[in-house]
């Protein structure tokens, strides 16, 4: 029995004074998952988060979370209720200090958890007496952070998480987020430029380019899907194109000296069997990274 979806965007589109920021944008996010939402500046990625979170409707389509459309009133609020969002400008307030903001945010969420609290006050070493306007951007990041994991939150809602931070710094923040959800069962949508983070945490994955998603599923079965098959000849590679092939999902055929590379989104079985017909003297077939998936779905030459 497949889990119960916690997000799902069913043809969202969004239009600003002409320009279309959404063009149709579909996608799932199971309970317990923790989902990477790739794409390239001005793909959509902040437009959709405001969108789930019912802070602008969208122009048509449906965006529901916990089973709620976020473009009605009332239901929006409820969402933001469950939900912790990190917006990638870290918004907090200036003048209060650490500890002022943490009581502040507290007293609006019930079941905020003063266990969580104190824990990641130590593990993030939050200067509690310092004014926020005085902290480095990395540890207005930290408190950030903090503020969604201890408000009870089914979901959280990341822009940018690790913004800011050294490298040691923003693994210590992934792997809370990791242990977070292992322990609470919570739900992660979170919005990055930093591939090797989804690579390193996400068990889904949904890639958007010019307001639509290009690949949305399961890591492990878009990294399946992912192929390169590669064909060497005895002389110099036939001059082919992807029409020379039947089977689906052929995104690019590069030719060079004695090697061809056929690149396929849709598994390489049908591919390899009609690669075979073309006589060359070895098949390999060589598995294709996150990056690489990236690049070639939003045709950023690599």
């Amino acid at each position: 029995m497949s889990e119960p979806l916690v997000v799902e965007a069913v043809d969202l589109r969004k239009q600003y004074d002409g320009t279309h920021a959404l063009r149709g944008l579909s996608f799932a996010v199971p309970a317990g998952s923790i989902c990477g939402f790739l794409g390239r500046n001005g793909a959509g990625k902040t437009t959709t988060i405001k969108v789930l979170l019912g802070m602008t409707r969208a122009s048509s389509g449906q965006a529901r979370v916990f089973g709620l459309a976020s473009d009605d009133a009332n239901a929006g609020v409820e969402i933001r209720r469950r939900t912790g969002f990190v917006s990638d400008e870290k918004d907090l307030y200036d003048y209060m200090t650490v500890a002022d903001i943490i009581r502040f945010t507290a007293s609006f969420y019930p079941r905020w958890r003063a266990d969580l609290e104190q824990h990641y006050i130590r593990r993030f070493e939050l200067p509690l007496y310092r004014v926020v306007k005085a902290l480095s951007r990395g540890m207005r990041t930290r408190v950030a952070v903090l503020l969604a994991l201890c408000r009870g939150a089914e979901l959280l809602v990341l822009d940018e998480p690790t913004s800011g931070l050294d490298p040691a710094a923003a693994e210590d923040v992934l792997q809370t987020i990791v242990s977070h959800v292992a322990a609470e069962q919570a739900t992660v949508f979170f919005s990055t430029h930093q591939i090797a983070e989804v690579d390193q945490i996400a068990d889904r994955v949904v890639i958007i380019d010019s307001g639509r998603a290009v690949v949305s599923g399961a890591l492990d079965d878009v990294r399946a899907r992912f192929r390169r098959v590669q064909l060497v000849f005895e002389g110099e590679a036939p001059d082919v194109t992807a029409a020379a092939f039947r089977s689906p999902g052929i995104e690019r055929i590069d030719r060079r000296g004695r090697v061809l590379t056929v690149l396929s989104s849709a598994g390489v079985e049908a591919v390899v069997e009609e690669a075979r017909s073309l006589n060359p003297v070895s098949v390999d077939v060589v598995p294709v990274t996150l990056k690489e998936i990236f690049l070639e779905s939003v045709k950023v030459e690599n």
